[in-house]
């Protein structure tokens, strides 16, 4: 009886692990996106004198729509005064659907910096290289001249 319960068991837990590999489906983390920024600011020595705040007008002239999309967490940093790209957007939506809304505001935002709206061609080409993220309802964009792809593989790793 053991036995099969056993095998019951493993079988059980080989197919839930075969389906959380799609990560449109049911949420695989519960993600505390205050507590990975912060987790961001200790590794990279970012103070809050450096990374404040997008918000109000700015928040809307940078993301166009994107504060009437319904979120359950959310956070947008960029530099006070830096010659260097780097900013970063965090945000849980109600709905995998807004999130994707979402993503195509953040990815706009990347392609009109990239294409000429940071106006030098070092900043261009960061812009570039930014990335938006879409795990199930969570949404990243991030756009980091120095630590792009640490970035973008240790939000990825949240959801792992």
């Amino acid at each position: 009886m053991k036995k099969k319960l056993v095998l019951l068991l493993a079988g059980m837990m080989l197919l839930l692990s075969a389906c959380g590999g799609n990560n449109s489906g049911a949420e695989t983390a519960d993600v505390d996106l205050q507590e990975y920024w912060e987790s961001l600011q200790e590794t990279y020595e970012w103070d809050d004198n450096y990374m404040v705040n997008i918000e109000d007008e700015m928040l809307e002239g940078y993301y166009p729509g994107l504060k009437e999309i319904a979120a359950k967490q959310f956070l947008a940093k960029a530099p006070m005064m830096s010659a260097v790209v780097n900013e970063i957007v965090l945000m849980q939506c109600e709905t995998e659907e807004a999130a994707e809304q979402a993503a195509a505001i953040l990815q706009d935002r990347i392609t009109t910096q990239a294409e000429g709206g940071a106006w030098y061609p070092e900043s261009m080409e960061a812009w570039g290289r930014g990335s938006v993220i879409q795990q199930g309802t969570y949404v990243a964009m991030i756009a980091s001249a120095e630590h792009q792809d640490e970035i973008v593989e240790s939000f990825n790793a949240l959801f792992q």
